[in-house]
């Protein structure tokens, strides 16, 4: 069977490799085009390219594909069965859904139809979700609307942060899309489920400003924030006029003004909210390097009463 492949991150490379390795055939990868990062913001190409070419796979990096015609004759000339899609980052055209003889199969990191959109793990662990998972989907025109092959449960830990569901969703899902395409090739179909019209919620980009920590909101909510934004956009207040990331907290019952540092000792740096309050215990100042709250503490003589934020 073969299968046409698109996606981006470490997310989809993953599933990638494991496409590959169950023995399918992959005539063509899709992935975005190289961008700069880093310091130096030389080109780097995706994951999924680095394990393309790993694996000795053609790849196309088209900047788009609605109307562009060379992309589309490219796809309808791999001749697949099917296309697996996963954070791939581009709209498909419809002529793209309907190319591959069984459509397209989505890999989203979410229990559809809740947390439909870019940012499903960040968004489930802000909001308190006590679960999450991976559901293969037959993708539509709709904005993760098709109906759902299968589902995968994951309970998120008090303590995970999105790096770290992101990282269990991701095996999660590789193992899914393999199953799934194996009883493809075995009864020539797959069964969908339509997602239900009730429960429908949409998860968001991220944008740094809306990480920046609000002290007048209560310390649960808070730290979740904290886990969901970390690593990226990273979760930060203003320390003297800079910011401050913050990569790991836990509540403390205690209270005070919103922002006020409480204590300040070998437990972290204590700081009130609105409700209850937060001991720091991970942090990063601006152009530093990730630390102990109270090593950063004792170099910088931060002392109870002063504000953050």
């Amino acid at each position: 069977m073969k299968v046409i492949f698109a996606g981006t991150p470490d997310f989809a490379a993953a599933a990638l490799k494991a496409v590959a390795a169950a023995g399918f055939e992959i005539p063509l990868v899709l992935t975005q085009p190289d961008r700069p990062k880093g310091r130096g913001m030389q080109l780097q190409a995706s994951p999924v390219k680095q394990a393309a070419l790993e694996l000795g796979l053609r790849v196309a990096q088209p900047e788009k594909l609605r109307g562009n015609a060379d992309a589309l004759a490219l796809i309808e000339s791999a001749g697949a069965d099917v296309m697996v899609v996963a954070a791939y980052g581009l709209i498909l055209p419809q002529q793209v859904l309907d190319t591959p003889r069984h459509g397209c199969l989505n890999i989203h990191a979410s229990l559809l139809p809740r947390w439909r959109g870019a940012a499903p793990i960040q968004r489930a662990i802000e909001a308190g979700d006590q679960e999450t998972g991976v559901c293969i989907m037959q993708m539509d025109a709709g904005l993760d609307t098709g109906g759902v092959v299968s589902e995968h449960r994951y309970t998120i830990k008090n303590s995970d942060t999105a790096n770290e569901v992101h990282d269990a969703l991701m095996e999660i899902g590789a193992a899914a899309i393999v199953a799934d395409l194996q009883q493809l090739q075995r009864e020539g179909r797959l069964k969908t489920v339509k997602q239900p019209e009730n429960g429908v919620t949409y998860a968001q980009k991220l944008s740094k400003e809306e990480a920046r920590i609000d002290w007048n909101e209560p310390a649960q909510t808070v730290e979740r924030k904290i886990r969901a934004f970390n690593p990226v956009p990273a979760a930060w207040t203003q320390y003297q006029g800079k910011p401050l990331k913050i990569w790991r907290a836990g509540v403390s019952p205690q209270n005070g003004r919103p922002g006020q540092v409480l204590a300040c000792n070998s437990d972290g740096l204590t700081v009130a909210c609105g409700e209850g309050a937060l001991t720091i215990t991970e942090l990063q100042s601006a152009g530093g390097k990730r630390m102990a709250a109270a090593a950063f503490a004792a170099g910088h003589s931060i002392a109870a009463g002063e504000v953050l934020g």
